[in-house]
């Protein structure tokens, strides 16, 4: 029996999280088992920027060793989230000749033609940024479209692909990756967190069909949309659970943390005008749902993705807002449910999709396999490839 270990660090503005993920070959099976979680406060952040490192790689610290405790392991790397308001996304085309005499399309065709299409982003977005993932949504043969297909080994003379770029700001990135390693912590890769919950959180037939998941954390609603079982667009707003607290604080004249165990749902038999309180969740849940809808329109998806919306993150379990997303947006709605097994009782799934999806994504470790990054850390990381994860 061979067994394989991952770490996940899903580092929120409101909490940092780590998981360790075991998987086990027996018998030509393959189980996952998760050996150990550790939470800590997340101190440092702001709307998902790191602006004290020592707070934050302490965050990571207390939460690494908590995982440590559970698992009976030693953490000295891990695969790490990035999100924040600077996360987004562009679409590029670009273009190439075919090289080979006999027209067949090559590898290195391909990669030229997404080299292309990165030299078209608009000079505006690229400026203080990395790119975290290039991802092909579409190839042209001789302008004919071959959606969802790979073009190695077909013939044509040109070949053509829209390529959708998601980035973060530099900065940002050298930041997280001091704070991790600071705390101990080897950063193997970086994953954008909408595209490491997606991994755990949607269905193929959800990607296939067109959904858009929305993580609605602490100071940020970040979104990622499918079509053809590959993401077409990414993007973050500074809008979250917070403004969703401070409203209730405010209205109901409360104390903060009174005002989060309410919305929460953990406060039973108060005196406060239910009325006015499901009018000031409700208005801060239209504002939310509007950007998203507003984002939809842009890509002239609005009430056309037969999935609809599914929720993920700290705040999706206030009470109504399958209701009101469906409302708002024109959409089925549902919350995300995870399946960790069993093993471990006392996680909340839903909080815990980004993590679990890092996990998932160290353990299928082989080159060929790996979601990947073009910045490359002082590890010396490779450039790895995303497309064949999502594959038949």
């Amino acid at each position: 029996m061979s067994k394989k270990t991952s770490v996940g660090i899903d580092l929120g503005t409101y909490h940092t999280k780590v998981m360790v993920l075991e998987s086990a070959l027996e018998n030509g099976k393959t189980a996952t088992k998760i050996l150990g979680t550790g939470t800590a406060e997340s101190k440092g952040l702001r709307h998902g920027y790191i602006i004290n490192k020592t707070e934050a790689s302490k965050s990571i610290q207390n939460a690494v060793g908590l995982a440590e405790k559970m698992s009976g392991l030693s953490i000295s790397k891990a695969y790490v989230s990035i999100g924040g308001i600077g996360l987004s996304s562009v679409s590029s085309n670009g273009a190439t000749i075919i090289s080979r005499a006999d027209s067949e399309i090559t590898e290195l065709d391909v990669d030229k033609a997404i080299e292309t299409s990165k030299s078209q982003i608009p000079a505006h977005y690229a400026v203080n940024r990395k790119i975290l993932h290039r991802i092909p949504n579409m190839y042209k043969i001789d302008g004919k479209p071959i959606v969802g297909l790979r073009p190695t080994g077909m013939k044509g003379s040109k070949l053509e692909v829209k390529t959708l770029f998601v980035s973060a700001i530099e900065q940002h990135l050298e930041d997280l990756t001091e704070a991790v390693e600071e705390a101990g912590v080897e950063v193997v890769d970086f994953v954008a967190s909408p595209i490491a919950a997606s991994i755990v959180t949607l269905k193929k037939t959800q990607k296939i069909a067109g959904v858009v998941l929305a993580n609605i954390g602490a100071e940020t609603v970040s979104i990622v949309v499918y079509e053809n079982n590959i993401p077409v667009s990414l993007e973050v707003f500074p809008y979250g659970g917070t403004n969703i607290t401070n409203d209730i604080a405010l209205g109901l004249k409360i104390p903060l943390e009174e005002a989060e165990e309410i919305k929460r749902g953990g406060v039973v038999g108060a005196n406060y005008p239910r009325r006015k309180l499901e009018d000031i969740v409700c208005s801060r849940l239209k504002d939310i749902f509007e950007l998203i809808d507003g984002h939809l329109r842009k890509l002239g998806r609005n009430s056309l993705l037969p999935a609809g919306i599914v929720i993920t993150g700290g705040s999706s379990k206030v009470a109504s807002i399958e209701d009101l997303a469906r409302a708002s947006l024109g959409l089925p709605s549902r919350i995300a449910t995870l399946n960790f097994g069993g093993n471990i009782k006392n996680i909340n799934d839903s909080v815990w999709a980004v993590a679990y999806g890092l996990c998932l994504i160290g353990l299928r470790d082989d080159e060929d396999a790996k979601i990947g990054a073009d910045f490359v850390k002082k590890a010396g990381n490779k450039i790895l490839e995303w497309f064949k994860h999502y594959l038949p």
